[in-house]
C-alpha cells in the first residue's frame, strides 16, 4: 500500500510541478513542497522497513529531487518576475 502511494506522490508531484511551472502561484508552491516531502517520507520508509539495498533507491531518489528542484526553482523565479 505504501509503495504505491508512494509512486502516486511522485508521479503528482511531476505533474503538479509542470503546473506550478504554468500558472504559479504562493499557494500552489505549498501543495508543491508537500507532495515533495510526502514522496521522501514515504520513500525513506520503504528502504527502511524493506531492508533494500540503499544505493540504488538513493540514486534514483536523488534525481528525483533534482529535476523537481530545478523545476520549481524555475517555477519560482517566474513567480517573483510576475510579481
Amino acid at each position: 500500500m505504501i509503495l504505491i502511494a508512494h509512486i502516486a506522490a511522485a508521479l503528482l508531484s511531476i505533474a503538479y510541478t509542470t503546473y506550478l511551472f504554468i500558472s504559479p502561484s504562493r499557494a500552489n508552491f505549498f501543495v508543491n513542497y508537500g507532495l515533495i516531502g510526502l514522496t521522501l517520507a514515504s520513500g525513506t520508509y520503504l528502504v527502511v522497513s524493506s531492508h533494500s539495498r540503499l544505493l540504488p533507491a538513493c540514486t534514483a531518489g536523488l534525481i528525483y529531487i533534482g529535476c523537481i528542484s530545478v523545476a520549481t526553482a524555475l517555477a519560482r523565479s517566474r513567480f517573483i518576475r510576475a510579481k
